[in-house]
């Protein structure tokens, strides 16, 4: 179950907001305030920050400009009625990874909830990801590469190979991998998966992908 902290001091769009997410299969901590949110943030350790921008001190780019300089890469998404460019740019500088802007739908809301999941790597400082002597994973370019030359890999693949970098020596369930792989237009093959995990076997080492019976895989 992905952890949640919504950081909303409107107590009515607080609740409205948990109750949503809650009934979505989310856990969520609740705070009214800056300086409840960032001791929470202390004490525990989060999937993502739903953060209101205009709440008593700290305000949300603060709370998250702090906890970004402590080193904490938890994606984030502001919850906000400010439109400008200027405050747009400062809340990606602040370390901010979405926008949402008040008035909002709660379907909206969850959309970008799910694709902020969909990515992989969050304010990494290194940009390759290494995975042996020669193999690596360049985090801007969003390149597989064999020392310095491009790989190919089908789209599918790399999604898979992102996330089991992401979650290097954890065990990943079949569903946690169709939910990663296909939209919900799209309908999970498992066929398909079996063919992704045998190219990148080949790709990276058969050994590095364990296969983790009626449950799913593990990259080592």
């Amino acid at each position: 179950m992905k952890k949640i902290l919504l950081l909303e001091d409107d107590v009515n769009l607080n609740e409205t907001i948990q109750e949503f997410l809650s009934e979505e299969g989310f856990e969520v901590h609740c705070a009214y305030d800056g300086k409840s949110a960032e001791e929470v943030m202390y004490e525990k350790s989060f999937d993502l920050f739903v953060l209101d921008v205009n709440v008593p001190s700290p305000n949300g780019f603060e709370l998250l400009k702090h906890s970004r300089e402590r080193g904490d890469t938890t994606p984030a998404i502001y919850i906000t009625s400010l439109n400008s460019t200027k405050d747009l740019s400062k809340g990606f500088e602040s370390g901010c990874d979405d926008y949402i802007r008040k008035p909002f739908s709660l379907e909206e809301l969850l959309l970008r909830i799910n694709n902020i999941f969909k990515r992989n790597f969050y304010h990494n400082p290194n940009e390759r990801v290494k995975i042996d002597e020669h193999l690596s994973y360049d985090i801007r370019a969003d390149e597989f590469l064999e020392d310095d030359k491009k790989l190919p890999l089908h789209n599918k693949e790399k999604l898979l190979l992102k996330l089991f970098l992401k979650h290097a020596n954890e065990q990943i369930s079949h569903e946690v991998i169709q939910e990663h792989l296909w939209s919900y237009e799209e309908e999970p093959s498992d066929a398909a998966l079996r063919t992704y995990i045998k190219n990148l076997r080949k790709l990276i080492g058969k050994d590095r992908i364990v296969s983790i019976k009626r449950y799913g895989y593990k990259y080592a």
